[in-house]
């Protein structure tokens, strides 16, 4: 079993950063696909970045792309996910995932195990 836990959460001004990490214990997180979603109030959880488990196969949504960069340190069992130029539409409890297959997909329900979230909050 795999305990994620979600960590750098919080409130920030548009066009700020933050940067997010997700530890995690209690399995091989070296052979694990990790993925980032997020849900918004009265929206659908959507998936944000994901990265293989040698740090390559990186996927992100279009939204993101070239503000958001996903990556792991495999030594310290974590995951994170740097985040610029931050605007309103990003506010959304961020989700970490990790899936047992090597390579993850955009899919939330490929994914195995989940931490508890970490609120975003961009003020404009």
């Amino acid at each position: 079993q795999v305990q994620l836990v979600e960590s750098g959460g919080g409130l920030v001004q548009a066009g700020g950063s933050l940067r997010l990490s997700c530890a995690a214990s209690g399995g091989t997180f070296s052979s694990y696909g990790m993925g980032w979603f997020r849900q918004a109030p009265g929206k659908e959880r959507e998936f944000v970045a994901c990265i293989g488990w040698s740090g390559g196969w990186i996927y992100y949504t279009d939204s993101v792309k070239g503000r958001f960069t996903i990556s792991r340190d495999n030594l310290k069992n974590t995951v994170y996910l740097q985040m610029n130029s931050l605007k309103p539409e990003d506010t959304a409890v961020y989700y970490c995932a990790a899936d047992r297959a090597s390579k993850p997909t955009m899919s939330p329900r490929t994914y195995d195990y989940w931490g508890q979230g970490t609120q975003v909050t961009v003020s404009s």
